[in-house]
């Protein structure tokens, strides 16, 4: 398949899936636009490929959001995969660590697709990477696994309004990814438990019927599938990238 012609804005992809997406769409011929915080790890991804730029950007914030779009141009596969994780047991889970969750991982997806949506003119799609958090209950993630649950609540809604168009939203939903936030996960399980890091890693492996953790280029191909030709009766759906756990 080839996306030639196409411009593709990834939210959160200075690292991880995101960095992993960006190349993907570059090497599929798409124009790519990575957004973050950090504008070092940006720089860094777009050093991938001389198809990838960056733009510094906040989710969070509806006027940086707008901006980012303005600085990106037209936009015709919009990815929301900016995101944050947090634990604790819902007693000693505080009040700015529930909003930081849902301002990310939830706001954050709101915005980049209301705004994606918006520019759109013609042929686009729209994909949230959520997580399988999303579709099931993991115990000490609630305020992650609630934002998580809100962004499948907006793809099957948005689907419907969107359904006559040629703008189909799906949500990609993986489980734990080898990725640098699983670590920090890994991290901060083993300081918690006193397990070493490899027993909380494997863990997290475990979860996962085929005892592993995914890989973001199984994120990535499934996102390039979502903008191929046959896919366009796929339309609000959450898409669990899991081994068979969810």
């Amino acid at each position: 398949m080839t996306l030639e012609g196409k411009r593709v804005l990834i939210t959160g992809g200075g690292s991880g899936a995101g960095a992993d997406l960006a190349l993907g769409f570059a090497r599929a011929g798409a124009e790519v636009v990575i957004t973050g915080r950090r504008a070092e790890a940006l720089q860094t991804a777009a050093a991938q490929h001389e198809a990838i730029r960056w733009v510094q950007s906040d989710v969070t914030s509806e006027n940086a959001v707008r901006a980012m779009f303005a600085e990106a141009g037209a936009c015709q596969i919009v990815i929301a995969n900016a995101g944050a994780a947090d634990s604790g047991v819902m007693t000693r889970t505080t009040l700015a660590q529930w909003n930081a969750m849902i301002a990310v991982n939830l706001t954050g997806a709101f915005l980049t697709l209301r705004e994606g949506l918006r520019q759109m003119d013609g042929w686009g799609r729209l994909i949230a990477i959520a997580s399988t958090a999303g579709l099931k209950g993991y115990a000490k993630v609630v305020p992650y696994a609630a934002a998580k649950h809100g962004v499948i609540g907006i793809v099957r809604s948005l689907a419907l309004e969107i359904a006559r168009s040629p703008v189909t939203v799906n949500a990609i939903c993986p489980g734990f990814l080898d990725t640098p936030m699983t670590d920090h996960s890994v991290e901060v399980i083993a300081a918690k438990t006193g397990r070493s890091q490899a027993e909380a890693r494997a863990a997290l492996a475990a979860m996962n019927p085929q005892n592993r953790l995914i890989q973001p280029a199984e994120v990535t191909a499934c996102a390039l599938w979502l903008c191929a030709p046959g896919s366009e009766g796929v339309n609000g759906q959450a898409l669990a990238i899991d081994g068979g756990e969810a």
